[in-house]
C-alpha cells in the first residue's frame, strides 16, 4: 500500500498523514476546509512528536482531487460527518480502494458500507493523543497504539498490509482478528469519561471523586453488558485499568467532548453513549446511565443556541 488518501484534516488526520508521508508513501490529505488545505498544500504539516519538530511536505486538496489508483483511504472525520465524507469519494469504490475507519464510537463502518463493499472496509481504534496548532501544525507525545482488523474475513490480508504500513510510519500498530473487542472497550472508555467531562465542565481530575466514580462505574457496567449481549467478549478489568490510568496520569486533560462544548461544536454523543443505548435496546439490556448522560449532552447542545 503506497498510494494513501487521508480524509479529514483534524488532529488525527494531520498526524497520520504526516507520519505516513514521512515514511515514503504517496499521501493526499483532503478536507472541506479550504484555508486549512491550502496551508498544508503550500507549507506541509509541521509535526512535533517525541522525535522532535519537522515539516512534512504532502499533497492536500478536495475530494475531487482523489482519483484512482488509491490503495487505502483513512477516514478521520467525526462520526456525524462520515456519511457525507465517504459519499464524496464514492468514485473510488469500484477501483478497489480499501477504507479504514479509526474513528471514535460505533456505527462508522456500517456507514462506510452504504457506499463501499464490506470486503473493502477495515476498522479499528487509534488510542493516542494529537492536538492541532494553527492551520497546519500537529503535536503528539507519549505512548499510544493503533489496533485494526477487517469488517469481513475477505479483508484480513488488506488489514495486515495496513498494519504494516502504519508500523513503518512509526505507530505501534497491531492487527487483530477480533477487532470488535478493542472497539467496544474504547467505546466504554469514551462513554465513561467524555460526557462526564462535557456535562461538568471539568478535566479528568474534577471527576476523579466518589460521585464521579459511581457514574463511571455504572456507565462501564452497562457498556460491558451490552457488548457481551452482542457476543463481544470485552474485558471489564482492562477497561477499568485504562480509565484509572487516564484519571491518574492525565488529570489536567479535558475530554474531547468538553472541548467540543467549549468551542461550540457538535459532539459525537450519538456515536458513543447514544449508540450504546441503541444497541442495548436491541438486545434488551438496560442502559439508564448512558441514556441520561446522552440526553444531558444533547440538552446542552440544544440550549446553547
Amino acid at each position: 500500500m503506497q498510494s494513501i488518501l487521508v480524509i479529514g484534516a483534524g488532529s488525527m488526520g494531520c498526524l497520520f498523514a504526516a507520519r505516513i508521508a514521512e515514511s515514503g508513501a504517496d499521501v493526499l490529505l483532503i478536507d472541506v476546509d479550504k484555508s486549512r488545505i491550502d496551508a498544508i498544500d503550500k507549507d506541509g504539516i509541521h509535526l512535533t512528536d517525541d522525535n522532535g519538530t519537522r515539516t512534512i511536505p504532502l499533497r492536500a486538496g478536495l475530494a475531487a482531487d482523489a482519483q484512482p489508483p488509491i490503495d487505502l483511504a483513512l477516514l478521520f472525520t467525526k462520526g456525524m460527518h462520515s456519511r457525507s465524507a465517504i459519499r464524496s469519494i464514492a468514485h473510488l469504490a469500484a477501483s478497489g480502494t480499501y477504507v479504514l475507519t479509526l474513528q471514535n464510537g460505533l456505527g462508522n463502518p456500517e456507514i462506510v458500507a452504504e457506499t463501499f463493499p464490506a470486503d473493502q472496509i477495515l476498522k479499528g481504534i487509534a488510542a493516542l493523543p494529537a492536538d492541532l496548532h494553527g492551520l497546519n501544525g500537529v503535536e503528539s507525545h507519549g505512548a499510544g497504539h493503533v489496533e485494526l482488523g477487517a469488517m469481513t474475513p475477505a479483508g484480513a490480508q488488506a488489514a495486515q498490509a495496513a498494519t504494516a504500513l502504519l508500523a513503518r510510519a512509526g505507530f505501534d500498530a497491531r492487527y487483530s482478528a477480533e477487532i470488535d473487542v478493542a472497539i467496544w472497550e474504547k467505546v466504554a472508555f469514551n462513554a465513561a469519561l467524555n460526557p462526564l467531562g462535557a456535562v461538568t465542565g471539568q478535566p479528568n481530575a474534577g471527576v476523579d471523586n466518589a460521585p464521579g466514580r459511581r457514574i463511571i462505574a455504572a456507565i462501564v457496567e452497562e457498556v460491558v453488558a451490552t457488548a457481551q449481549a452482542h457476543g463481544v467478549a470485552v474485558d471489564k478489568p482492562r477497561i477499568e485499568g485504562a480509565i484509572d490510568h487516564a484519571l491518574a496520569e492525565h488529570r489536567g486533560h479535558k475530554a474531547s467532548m468538553l472541548q467540543d462544548m467549549i468551542a461550540g461544536r457538535a459532539s459525537e454523543i450519538d456515536f458513543i453513549n447514544g449508540a450504546v443505548c441503541d444497541r442495548a435496546r436491541a438486545v434488551g439490556v438496560a442502559a439508564p446511565t448512558n441514556q441520561t448522560m446522552a440526553d444531558l449532552v444533547r440538552l446542552m447542545e440544544q440550549t446553547r443556541g
